[in-house]
């Protein structure tokens, strides 16, 4: 997977597990995405502030950027110090 610039606008829909089931939301914001160093099988979403409050503890994500669909189950995430947000994702 090649990285795309952050400034690349996307569609990202994000299931939240809660305690009345299985929530999703949907978002239009900027991405970039790159994979992740030691596993080529993941792939990281790079989300730039402002972010949705609840994005950081997402469970899955559905990625529509540059005419690609990405989806999996989020295995870590982490906000940088630049307060952009960015989620490891393993494929479905």
């Amino acid at each position: 997977m090649t990285s795309t610039l952050v400034s690349s606008p996307a569609q990202l829909d994000y299931g939240l597990d809660t305690a009345l089931g299985r929530v999703t939301r949907t978002t239009e914001c900027r991405v970039g995405l790159e994979q992740v160093e030691g596993d080529p099988t993941r792939f990281a979403v790079r989300i730039p502030a402002p972010l949705p409050e609840d994005l950081e503890h997402a469970t899955t994500v559905v990625v529509r950027v540059d005419g690609r669909r990405l989806t999996g189950t989020v295995r870590h995430s982490q906000r940088l110090d630049d307060d952009s947000l960015k989620l490891e994702v393993e494929p479905d």
